[in-house]
């Protein structure tokens, strides 16, 4: 690389200098360079003996599939914080690829107000054990080391992957409802100014995951769930899934109460059996118990094998699933509340026998003392007057998933003092068997 691209990616990485006066600096480097040239990485962070770092999931997407990789081009995934930190880690994913996943380069920044470009400034290299390049095998994660980046809470952050070759199905989750931007160019992650970035995506590609370091937040919650907590029905690019609700909540908390929110939502995913990424069961460690400082679960699951071919008949079957996400979760410390299966009455799948199986569910939910806490969402969006629908007011239209002000609803209805209730039985009396177990703090190191 010239000297004066050199020169150009430190001054990237300098807080404070934008591209402009990085451009100034480096006259002789040509627009083409000045827009690939690689920031180099910071120092390793060196962690405080007398203040132990501690690490908060600030973000998730669960994989739910895999779709055709891009070889050759730079993907720029957006995802937002719940909470903010001093620094950052991020998770990239294989997990559902069949060949070894080659990244020629990834790249984090603070993202300016809309588009693909980057905050002045904020652009970092992201490297793995000191490495640029990193190769993920198949069915692993890979965590980024130290990413030394003031993150704010409620921010974009941009993401950027470099594909140089074709390394098979790309892991992905398929429901992002956000806008992502593609250059089909090269290794363009580190382009600050967005330019290179000419076509659009409404996927996330490979990335799974941010940490940030030293959070204001005693740990985080996931919102474990389908298409439900993916937030299908809710309007897009405007972050309204009601986990993103929920964690507007849980920002006005006090710091010892207040959590960041992880959003495992997978749509078209069951807890009984394979749907859309793997089973429920199958999922919880990689996407909820490994994460980084889970202190809460919330459980809304089940819809999709009410409704599901083939037809789930058996209540029993639920429970002992329910049961054995709690007894796992607590195993490590976690809380775990579970949410009612809300009605999908007019929808195509609708049957009175599946109508009769979800009432026998949500009665186990509510009252067969399965979970910490209950958060009874089907008594907050049905119709009184016909009990298998859905308010017509919180309907995105198709009778099954809810619209804005659903998942608004449903999320308001989450009682916050269930999620960190230590030593409490459930919600409304429910004494569920965790109901007295200790809720520790924990820290989860990501395994790589």
């Amino acid at each position: 690389m010239p000297a004066t691209a050199r020169v150009l990616a430190a001054l990237l990485l300098l807080p404070g200098t934008t591209a402009t006066a990085a451009a100034a600096t480096a006259t002789t480097a040509t627009a083409a360079t000045a827009a690939t040239a690689a920031p180099a990485p910071l120092a390793p962070l060196r962690p405080d003996p007398a203040r132990p770092a501690v690490w908060t999931g600030t973000w998730e997407a669960a994989p739910s599939g895999t779709t055709a990789a891009l070889p050759g081009a730079s993907i720029r995934n957006v995802v937002r914080t719940s909470v903010g930190g001093t620094a950052l880690r991020v998770r990239l994913s294989n997990r559902l690829g069949r060949t070894p996943l080659r990244l020629g380069a990834v790249t984090v920044a603070l993202r300016r107000a809309g588009g693909p470009g980057a905050v002045p400034g904020s652009l970092r290299a992201a490297v793995f054990r000191g490495a640029r390049t990193v190769t993920v095998p198949p069915g692993r994660d890979m965590v980024s080391d130290p990413v030394r980046l003031h993150v704010p809470a409620a921010a974009d952050l941009l993401v950027t992957v470099y594909t140089p070759g074709d390394s098979g199905p790309a892991t992905y989750h398929r429901t992002a409802l956000r806008t992502g931007y593609l250059a089909p160019g090269g290794d363009r992650t580190a382009d600050a100014e967005g330019s290179a970035y000419t076509a659009t995506t409404t996927h996330w590609y490979y990335v799974t995951g941010v940490d940030v370091l030293g959070a204001p937040a005693a740990g985080s919650v996931v919102a474990f769930g389908d298409s439900l907590t993916d937030g299908t029905g809710s309007t897009f690019d405007a972050g309204r899934r009601w986990p993103d609700r929920l964690a507007e909540r849980l920002r006005a908390l006090p710091l010892f109460r207040r959590l960041a929110v992880l959003n495992a939502g997978v749509s078209g995913n069951r807890l009984l059996r394979d749907g859309v990424g793997p089973a429920a069961l199958t999922r919880l460690d990689a996407d909820a118990l490994s994460r980084a400082g889970v202190r809460a679960l919330v459980v809304w699951e089940g819809i999709n094998d009410v409704k599901g071919t083939p037809d789930a008949r058996d209540p029993a079957a639920f429970e002992t699933a329910y049961r054995a996400i709690v007894a796992r979760a607590h195993a490590h410390g976690i809380r775990v509340v579970g949410a009612t299966l809300t009605p999908y009455g007019g929808h195509g799948a609708y049957t009175a026998a599946r109508e009769a199986l979800r009432r026998k569910v949500n009665d186990l939910i509510r009252h067969g003392g399965l979970f910490d806490a209950v958060a009874d969402f089907d008594a907050v969006v049905r119709d009184p007057a016909r009990p298998e629908r859905i308010l017509p007011a919180y309907d995105s239209g198709d009778h099954l998933h809810l619209d804005d002000a659903g998942l608004r609803a449903v999320a308001d209805a989450v009682v916050l003092g269930t999620l960190l209730g230590c030593g409490q039985g459930g919600q409304g009396g429910q004494g569920g068997q965790g109901g007295q177990q200790p809720c520790r703090s924990r820290e989860t190191q990501p395994r790589s």
